[in-house]
């Protein structure tokens, strides 16, 4: 038996405001580094960037009938995440398909698989993340879940998690923590801008890190050309 769950529960329209333009880097380093997907997951064109809750779907190795089904459960502003559950690399998800989300205002596509269509969704500006890019194409026998926690990628993902995706990957929020985290996103982000002016006033990262003693205690030594040893 498989399911589709229709009444999952998203994060505030409010709180997902504030991770558009949000960088993934920021984002996983100010969750304590963890929530990123793997660095397979790029960007079929660029510049691309998204922030949205996740609807998420399984489907079978070289079968897209589940993406349809997820279609109907997708939401504006959502971000679809689909995982095959055996490892496959078809051509999952075309520019039919793209048609279909951005007709109900998703913002993009997360996949685990192959896409196919390139061209043409880069024309659409469809942002998908996706593991490869290749023609196969998919049959419509097998049925799978929609809207149940799923792993793509090595990320564990809820329906209803944020994802966060920019040219550098992807990496999922916890819907219950997403506001917690973007308060250590802004506190990052702060951060890093005072250290920016710090740096464009010559100092250097040694000293704005306290790294000088560390070093020492390490065991480096500076010492003048031809006084080694």
């Amino acid at each position: 038996m498989a399911v589709c769950i229709t009444d999952i529960a998203r994060p505030g329209s409010d709180i997902v405001a504030r991770y558009q333009g949000a960088e993934v880097a920021t984002v996983h380093e100010a969750q304590g580094r963890k929530g990123l997907l793997a660095h397979y997951m790029r960007p079929i064109y660029r510049p691309a960037k998204i922030a949205g809750p996740a609807v998420t779907c399984e489907v079978a190795p070289g079968d897209n009938w589940m993406i349809h089904v997820a279609v109907e459960q997708c939401q504006p502003g959502d971000v679809l995440v689909v995982k095959p559950t055996s490892p496959s690399v078809d051509g999952f998800f075309g520019d039919l398909l793209a048609t279909s989300l951005k007709a109900r205002g998703v913002l993009g596509l997360i996949i685990e698989g192959g896409v196919r269509d390139t061209a043409t969704l880069t024309e659409m500006q469809f942002p998908v993340w996706s593991k490869a890019i290749f023609a196969q194409g998919c049959v419509k026998e097998t049925i799978a879940n929609v809207n149940v926690p799923v792993v793509c990628a090595g990320a564990a993902i809820n329906p209803g998690d944020i994802i966060v995706a920019d040219e550098d990957g992807v990496v999922v929020v916890k819907r219950d923590e997403a506001e917690q985290v973007w308060d250590k996103v802004e506190q990052r982000i702060a951060n890093e801008e005072s250290k920016r002016v710090r740096f464009e006033n010559g100092e250097l990262g040694l000293d704005i890190y306290n790294m000088r003693d560390r070093l020492a205690e390490k065991g480096l030594v500076y010492v003048k050309q031809g006084e080694e040893g």
